[in-house]
C-alpha cells in the first residue's frame, strides 16, 4: 500500500463536514423553522410555551407535517456548504499551527484551538474564501424568509429560486446581503465552540488513556486513543451550550435584518439592537432560545458524530480498497 491509497486530509475534512451538514439539516429542520418564527416575532413576549403555540399554528393553518419542512432547500445547501468549507479550513489551520511548533506537536492549547476555529471562519470570509461568503449569505436570507412565513402567506416565496428572483427584482444585489454584519459575529460562536470542544476532547482522551493504561506506560506512547460516540455526544453538547449562551443574540439580530420587512422596520444593526432593547428588553435578544437549544444539541450530536466517524472511516475505506 502507498500513500496514493489514502485520501488527502483536505478531502477527508471536506467530505466529513459536508456529510455532517446534510444529515443534521435533514433531521432537525423543523426546529430551525420554529426558532426562526420566534426570532422574527416582534409582538409576543418571550416566555415558556411559545414554541408549542407556534407548532400548533403551523400544523393547523399551514398544511400539517409537511409545513415544518418549508425552506428545506436553502437550509440544506447553506449548511452542507458551510460545514464542508469550515472543517476544510479548520483542519488546514490546525495542521499549520502544529507544523510551526518546535515541541509537543500532537496537542494544541486552548488559545491555539480558539485561534484555529476563529481563523477558519475568518478564512472562509476572507480573500481565499470570498466565493463562499458571496454564496452563503444570499442562501441564509432566502432561508430566513421562507422559514419565517407559511407558504400560504401573501407574498411568501413559493420556492428557493422564486425567492432569489424576487429579491433581485425588488431589492437588487444588496438584498442578498441583509444581516451580513451580525452574521460576521458568528465567528466568535465557532471559535468558542471549537476551543471548548477540542479541549474537552483532549482532556477526555487523556483521562480515558490514564485510566486504562498499564502503570509503566507513558502518556506519549501507545496507539491513538479514540473516543467513543457517547464521549463525543457529551463533549459536543457541553461545547455547544457554552458557545450558544454567549453568542445567541447575534442570531436574533441577523434573523430580524433578513426578514421580509426588515428594510421598513430597521435602519441597520445598531437601530435593530436599540429597538429590540427598548421594546422587548433583554428577553427579546433570546427569543427562540428554547427550540434553538433543542435544535442545536441534536444538530451538534449528528454533525460531530457524522464528522468524526466519517473522518475515521474514509482512510480505512481507501486502505481496504487498496
Amino acid at each position: 500500500m502507498t500513500d496514493k491509497n489514502v485520501p488527502s486530509t483536505s478531502l477527508v475534512e471536506t467530505v466529513a463536514g459536508f456529510t455532517a451538514g446534510v444529515i443534521s439539516t435533514l433531521c432537525l429542520h423543523p426546529l430551525d423553522l420554529i426558532k426562526t418564527r420566534l426570532q422574527v416575532d416582534r409582538v409576543s413576549p418571550s416566555r415558556l410555551g411559545s414554541s408549542f403555540r407556534v407548532i400548533r399554528e403551523i400544523y393547523r393553518t399551514e398544511g400539517g407535517i409537511t409545513a415544518f419542512y418549508r425552506g428545506l432547500t436553502p437550509n440544506l445547501v447553506g449548511n452542507s456548504t458551510s460545514w464542508a468549507v469550515y472543517f476544510l479550513f479548520y483542519g488546514k489551520i490546525k495542521d499549520t499551527i502544529r507544523n510551526t511548533r518546535t515541541f509537543d506537536k500532537d496537542g494544541l492549547g486552548a488559545s491555539e484551538y480558539f485561534l484555529a476555529s476563529g481563523a477558519a471562519v475568518t478564512e472562509m470570509l476572507g480573500s481565499t474564501g470570498l466565493l463562499t461568503a458571496i454564496l452563503t449569505n444570499p442562501i441564509w436570507v432566502i432561508k430566513t424568509r421562507m422559514l419565517s412565513t407559511g407558504s400560504r402567506t401573501p407574498g411568501a416565496y413559493p420556492s428557493f429560486v422564486s425567492g432569489a428572483r424576487q429579491i433581485l427584482t425588488s431589492e437588487g444585489v444588496a438584498g442578498f446581503y441583509r444581516g451580513l454584519v451580525p452574521a460576521l459575529f458568528g465567528v466568535s460562536h465557532g471559535a468558542f465552540q471549537f476551543m471548548a470542544y477540542e479541549q474537552l476532547k483532549a482532556y477526555r482522551s487523556k483521562s480515558t488513556w490514564a485510566r486504562n493504561a498499564p502503570a509503566s506506560a507513558t502518556p506519549g506512547g501507545g496507539a491513538d486513543r479514540e473516543l467513543g460516540n457517547l464521549d463525543l455526544l457529551i463533549i459536543s453538547s457541553l461545547s455547544k451550550v457554552f458557545a450558544g449562551c454567549i453568542t445567541y443574540p447575534y442570531q436574533v439580530l441577523r434573523t430580524r435584518l433578513q426578514a421580509y420587512d426588515a428594510a421598513l422596520v430597521y435602519r441597520g444593526v445598531w437601530d435593530a439592537t436599540r429597538k429590540i432593547w427598548h421594546n422587548e428588553g433583554v428577553g427579546g435578544f433570546y427569543k427562540g432560545l428554547g427550540p434553538n437549544l433543542l435544535r442545536v444539541l441534536p444538530n451538534t450530536w449528528v454533525t460531530f458524530l457524522v464528522y468524526e466517524n466519517t473522518r475515521r472511516y474514509l482512510p480505512k475505506l481507501s486502505v481496504g480498497d487498496g
